[in-house]
């Protein structure tokens, strides 16, 4: 490849990847064009984009960036994936298709980045089994909601005691 469109590729990956700060890379190299159509169809789904680059151009593409730790050391060919509604949600996804070898036998997560911070597959892996963000979300409201709904019921029950009592006494006079 000439200087030239070495140039031309690093100048439209850093277009491309400009405000990315966290993703994954995997390694889709073998998979044929029919489960390359499917696997991207299943990431757009999800809102995840995914790029396939050389290591090289990445590494120059990347560097001074938040991203560059994810290629450094690496050799060949990668996949990058980002976007989905937080990066926990993507690092689930990309292990998810990574388990599935009855569709993408060739899929694997080979390492990420998150902020700023190299992830190695196994990290990937862990990463996976945090919470998402509308887990966390959904955590927090409960916690919340929590004591709203113990004061509640402290409130309530005697309240609740004492009517159903005057009620059977009322009953019991006529």
């Amino acid at each position: 490849m000439s200087k030239y469109v070495k140039e031309l590729v690093t100048r439209d990956l850093k277009r491309r990847l400009e405000g990315v700060e966290d993703a994954v890379l995997v390694n889709c190299s073998g998979l044929d064009a029919n489960a390359t159509n499917e696997l991207r169809g299943e990431l757009s789904q999800k809102d995840i984009q995914m790029m396939v680059v050389k290591n090289s151009l990445a590494r120059r593409a990347t560097e001074g960036t938040s991203l560059y730790p994810a290629f450094d050391g690496m050799n060949g060919q990668v996949a990058v994936l980002w976007g989905s509604s937080d990066f926990v949600s993507l690092v689930k996804e990309a292990v998810r298709l990574d388990k599935d070898k009855e569709k993408f036998e060739k899929f694997a997560t080979t390492g990420g980045v998150m902020d700023g911070e190299k992830l190695d597959p196994d990290a990937v892996k862990a990463v996976s089994k945090w919470p998402s963000r509308e887990e966390q979300i959904s955590m927090l409201v409960g916690q919340m909601l929590g004591p709203g709904a113990a004061l509640s019921a402290a409130l309530l029950g005697p309240g609740k005691t004492l009517n159903s009592q005057i009620k059977s006494k009322g009953e019991g006079d006529e």
